[in-house]
């Protein structure tokens, strides 16, 4: 031991010599990192209370106090808020994939916080219309301080392009849920430009939006968004909803003329006897039709599983694994030199990605059912024709602007103007 005393400064000095101490100015920075960090506990719950606020404050402004300045204003605080200094993030739209996966009873964890902001809209939704779409939202915010020359798309277009977003949340739940891809944060067109970097395609993709915005009103809103799909059915069983006019409608067209969202409809007179007659027949066809696409659909969706498995990173990796092909192995040389060396068992990997295959086959049918479904229900909008005798805001598309309040004669009349 003493000798090893004495000796121990010269072998510590050959040591040094032996294995020089590491340099660490090269010159190399660490890349920045696009997601921002977690918030701590006190601003989460203050980023709830807030977003429990303006939604309050939306539902009074546009039900009670019928004020498109004080709707605008609140406006421009939640693109400054929920957008700019939250970085949009977290947000209701988003949190679909939260909870989708957390429901699907894998690992994921399902904040409070994020749960709040997917609750809260869907809750104020149901009894008092999409009052977060009209001035809480930060995407849709942004898009509408672009409203400058609205132009007015075909009905058939809109509803075309209204599945669109059907498709997008089918999508997104299912590849949540099965632990491959949360598709709506990846491709998030907004978010971008609030934290002021990210992906230069995103990035483009969210200016053109803005662009086409110009003319167009909201248009991921009304023909992207996949968390407009729920609001939209949860806002058509609202308890109270945005009313045109504060008491009688003189049916004067200019709120129709107003609306840049194409959400007002047209009174329809028909005779009883008429509709009635008419209206048992086509209602047993239309029934069917609903039957027969939800069908197809579900066949059509089960098909997708060769299409979206390969989404997941399991699934994806038992391929290359299953190829054995030279040109395939080289290409995903890395992949499978870290799966070899991380000592995993290949068959408990192919258990693993058959069992997700097996997700999406069934997750694919109902994504397909869901579809048809929806799209059935659309045809049974457009062919029954209910009698209207005002002019009324659609309860589902309609966002609650409150746009069309100042052209109506009775709102100027109790404005005393």
């Amino acid at each position: 031991m003493l000798i090893l005393y004495v000796l121990m400064p010269v072998l510590t000095a050959f040591a040094e010599n032996r294995f020089p101490q590491p340099q660490f100015e090269s010159g190399y920075s660490l890349p920045g990192i696009s997601v921002p960090a977690p918030r701590v506990a006190s601003w989460e719950l203050l980023d709830v209370l807030v977003l429990g606020g303006a939604l309050s404050l939306a539902a009074w402004l546009i039900l009670k106090k019928r004020s498109r300045r004080g709707v605008f204003l609140l406006t421009v605080f939640s693109l400054l808020y929920f957008g700019f200094w939250r970085k949009g993030c977290v947000c209701s739209i988003g949190s679909i994939q939260n909870v989708a996966a957390w429901l699907s009873g894998s690992e994921a964890v399902l904040p409070l916080s994020v749960a709040a902001f997917f609750i809260l809209p869907l809750v104020f939704a149901l009894f008092f219309g999409r009052v977060f779409c009209a001035a809480v939202c930060p995407l849709g915010a942004i898009q509408d301080m672009m409203i400058l020359f609205p132009v007015r798309l075909p009905r058939p277009v809109s509803l075309a392009l209204g599945m669109i977003p059907v498709v997008y949340l089918g999508l997104a739940v299912l590849l949540a849920a099965t632990g491959s891809a949360f598709i709506i944060c990846r491709h998030d067109p907004f978010v971008p430009i609030f934290r002021l970097s990210g992906e230069l395609s995103i990035l483009l993709a969210g200016v053109v939006l803005l662009l086409v915005g110009i003319f167009v009103a909201r248009p991921f809103c009304r023909f992207l968004c996949p968390y407009g799909v729920l609001l939209n059915w949860a806002s058509r069983l609202s308890k109270w909803h945005a009313t045109i006019t504060p008491d009688e409608c003189v049916q004067c067209r200019l709120c129709e003329r107003a609306c840049p969202f194409d959400a007002i409809r047209v009174p329809v007179i028909s005779p009883v006897s008429e509709a009635r007659e008419i209206g048992v027949r086509r209602m047993q066809w239309l029934l069917l039709l609903l039957v027969l696409l939800t069908g197809l659909g579900m066949g059509a969706g089960f098909r997708l599983e060769g299409v979206l498995a390969p989404l997941n990173a399991k699934v994806k990796l038992d391929q290359i694994l299953r190829s054995n092909h030279p040109a395939v192995e080289k290409q995903y040389a890395v992949e499978l030199e870290a799966f070899r060396t991380g000592g995993r068992d290949p068959h408990i990997l192919r258990a693993e990605a058959d069992a997700v295959r097996r997700q999406f086959r069934v997750g694919g049918a109902c994504l397909g059912g869901l579809i048809g479904f929806v799209f059935g229900l659309s045809i049974l909008g457009v062919s029954i024709r209910r009698s209207r005798e005002t002019y009324e805001p659609d309860r589902g598309e309609c966002l609650s602007c409150a746009r069309c309040y100042r052209f109506c004669p009775k709102e100027q009349k109790r404005l005393k103007r």
